[in-house]
């Protein structure tokens, strides 16, 4: 088994970049969800509630994060990599925390995007956010600004059978999806469909992942992520909901995981599991 692809989303919701090889951190993978946008209380917003947020293009080098505009090239904003701003409470989910306000400039060139009253805001490394006990191993494991966990572990394979039934549902391959619409952070390829609901854990070179829990979807999965359109048959998640439902738990598609030994991993290296569980 081998790590296929590498994703990182620099702000929450925006497009995801692939990379070649990447940073494993506490929080999960360097620059992974480091930024957020949030609405005028505080609240964060993502693909969910504004599904243009797809045509957001976020790159960075040593000095700038530099968003651009999909089919606008021109529209630009960069504002400094480093940690900088007044601070802010913020909200994911049930979680508050404190956060970097980036600016006015950011905060107007994203209104006039999103058409929506918004700001940006960075991660501090004063105030960072713990994933729930029951999962963790250790106390106060941290998390970025992803939904609960540092990382996001897809199987290839999984794609692939889901796909294979996508086809089949409608007569023809028009229907079948990448794994972008799931927004992973490691995509793994080499095994059987849905066999990672009976990982423990992957190891790859130094770096190990604690497989903790089956990641439930919503409706992202249904934004085509280079145009920001939803599917009018709510697909994927409506074949998902067939075979991959399960009570209390949700739709399932692809496991959370939590770091257990940091280090750099790159696409195409060798992955083991730690343990089969039944």
């Amino acid at each position: 088994m081998k790590i296929a692809e590498l994703w990182v989303y620099p702000i929450k919701g925006c497009r995801g970049i692939a990379l070649p090889q990447a940073i494993v951190m506490r929080t999960g993978l360097q620059y992974d969800r480091q930024w957020m946008i949030v609405d005028e209380s505080g609240q964060f917003i993502t693909q969910r509630q504004f599904p243009q947020l797809t045509q957001i293009v976020v790159t960075w080098d040593d000095q700038t994060l530099k968003l651009t505009h999909a089919v606008d090239s021109d529209n630009v904003c960069s504002i400094p990599l480093a940690l900088e701003g007044t601070e802010r409470a913020v909200q994911v989910w049930r979680s508050q925390t404190i956060a970097l306000d980036q600016g006015d400039e950011v905060a107007a060139w994203l209104t006039a995007v999103i058409e929506h009253s918004v700001r940006l805001v960075r991660q501090s490394p004063q105030h960072l956010r713990p994933i729930d006990p029951a999962y963790a191993k250790a106390d106060d494991v941290p998390v970025s600004f992803a939904d609960g966990y540092p990382i996001l572990v897809t199987n290839m394979a999984s794609l692939d059978d889901l796909n294979t039934r996508l086809a089949q549902k409608y007569g023809d391959r028009s229907q079948c999806i990448p794994m972008n619409r799931f927004r992973p952070n490691v995509v793994v390829v080499g095994e059987l469909p849905f066999a990672e609901d009976h990982w423990s854990g992957l190891k790859t070179g130094a770096v190990d992942l604690n497989l903790v829990k089956p990641c439930d979807r919503c409706i992202v999965t249904t934004t085509d992520q280079h145009h920001g359109t939803r599917h009018p048959q709510q697909e994927p998640l409506k074949t998902l909901a067939t075979f991959r439902k399960r009570p209390r738990q949700g739709i399932l598609f692809g496991v959370n995981a939590i770091p257990q030994h940091l280090g750099e991993i790159r696409v195409g290296e060798e992955v083991q599991i730690v343990e089969q569980l039944p």
